[in-house]
């Protein structure tokens, strides 16, 4: 993070303050000082003060906690063409996100402690948002050999995972699961078995028959699932489903929590949004992983973030280069582009009567801060000043040249949305000015 604002007040007045950690939804103030947030309540709505430098008039839109979202895969180090963690962290403040968490799948692979060091030294000086660095669970993403989850959390990594990866090594992972469990280290996992999802493109059912394309069932994903349930009873590790995506899936985790076992899970937003039927006519920028599924499974993951078995919600940004995704269907990579329409997808939620706004703020902010134990997503005093300014309401329509991402693949292309980030500001700097913007 770059250049921040150490030093001064500034003033928020005027705003709606929204804080699901503390469950405060009213119309009030902010302050903020040496980077950190002094005060805040609704006496501090309109009254200024005289050793306020700057004040920042909201205008009656929503302030609150910067965003963090779980799931962000970049292409630094070795596919810098792709995503840069300066490029990245352009994007996310765009979108209102204070936190992104980067996944390990690079080259070279996240799997030592001098590469975490480096994300984290690189980020410092380069991005304008705060870069937390997972680590991989095994080495080289093989799967095969568990990392040095110890000295890898020493580094500062705050999870293990080996991205969109599943460990298919039933054994391997739960040594590296009771491994990780003293420590009390987060996993976080993806389920997709690889047999029965090897060589598929999308979800397996009529429209991908009809579309010719190779398929993978649904189920492939519930029975790893399943399986990693068993697991985490039999280790007692914390662990994370990194993207779920089917009402089977859901169930099972349902009645895990039921049990009290220390699971959370994650949906990401193009499921949310999106279903198979929108792949058409072999939109390459619909190709994800997990696949894009039926409508049912879709309406069970709204159902889940309307009632709270879905902890949080993630973009699952997957920069592509073009030329790996302007290919036949099942020969492009998988991946989408989403910091930027990741706030605008969660606010839908809202605005189809769905969730409350706190509720759809909650799954970007106080939720994943509390799977990650991080010091962020609250407007508590003492807190870093990361903060995002909303309008809930402003219309627009997605254009990818407009992306701050260096790759261009996203799924929502020419969609309308309502609301999106005004401002963003980390540690009090202000990282995004949308009217400064253009």
């Amino acid at each position: 993070m770059t250049g921040s604002n150490r030093t001064g007040r500034i003033a928020f007045r005027n705003a709606r303050l929204i804080d699901p950690a503390a469950k405060l939804d009213a119309k009030g103030g902010l302050l903020v000082e040496n980077g950190r947030i002094a005060d805040v309540g609704p006496r501090l709505f309109n009254d200024a003060e005289a050793n306020d430098p700057e004040i920042v008039d909201c205008k009656g839109l929503v302030l609150a906690p910067g965003l963090i979202d779980m799931r962000v895969f970049t292409g630094e180090p070795g596919s810098e063409h792709r995503e840069t963690l300066e490029s990245a962290s352009l994007a996310a403040a765009a979108g209102g996100v204070t936190t992104i968490v980067v996944m390990p799948n690079t080259d070279p692979v996240i799997d030592e402690p001098s590469l975490v060091d480096f994300i984290r030294r690189r980020a410092a000086a380069t991005a304008k948002v705060r870069v937390v660095p997972t680590a991989a669970l095994t080495k080289g993403l093989a799967g095969e050999v568990m990392t040095e989850i110890g000295l890898l959390t020493e580094a500062g990594a705050v999870a293990f995972t080996d991205g969109d990866r599943t460990i298919s090594n039933t054994r391997v992972l739960r040594r590296a699961l009771a491994y990780a469990s003293t420590f009390g280290a987060l996993v976080v996992g993806h389920a997709e078995d690889p047999d029965l999802s090897e060589g598929a493109s999308v979800t397996e059912g009529e429209y991908a028959m009809r579309l010719g394309l190779p398929a993978a069932p649904a189920a492939a994903e519930a029975i790893i699932v399943e399986r990693d349930i068993r697991l985490v009873e039999m280790t007692g590790a914390r662990y994370h489903f990194g993207q779920i995506s089917t009402r089977a899936s859901l169930d099972a985790i349902a009645a895990a929590k039921k049990r009290g076992l220390p699971i959370t899970c994650s949906v990401a937003a193009h499921n949310l949004a999106l279903n198979e039927l929108d792949v058409g006519s072999y939109f390459t920028f619909m190709k994800v992983k997990p696949p894009l599924r039926s409508e049912e499974d879709r309406a069970a993951m709204l159902e889940g973030v309307a009632s709270g078995l879905i902890d949080a919600i993630v973009s699952g940004h997957d920069p592509q280069a073009a030329d790996t995704k302007r290919q036949p269907f099942a020969q492009a990579a998988f991946g989408a582009v989403g910091l930027e329409t990741l706030l605008p997808v969660v606010l839908g939620l809202h605005h189809d009567g769905r969730t409350s706004l706190s509720l759809a703020l909650r799954t970007l902010t106080s939720a994943p801060a509390r799977i990650l134990g991080l010091n962020a997503g609250t407007l508590a005093k003492g807190a870093p000043a990361d903060l995002v300014l909303i309008d809930p309401d402003e219309p627009f329509s997605v254009r990818e040249d407009e992306l701050r991402s260096r790759a261009r693949n996203t799924p929502f292309e020419g969609r309308k949305f309502h609301g999106r980030a005004q401002q963003t500001y980390v540690g009090g700097e202000c990282v995004f000015d949308r009217k400064k913007a253009r």
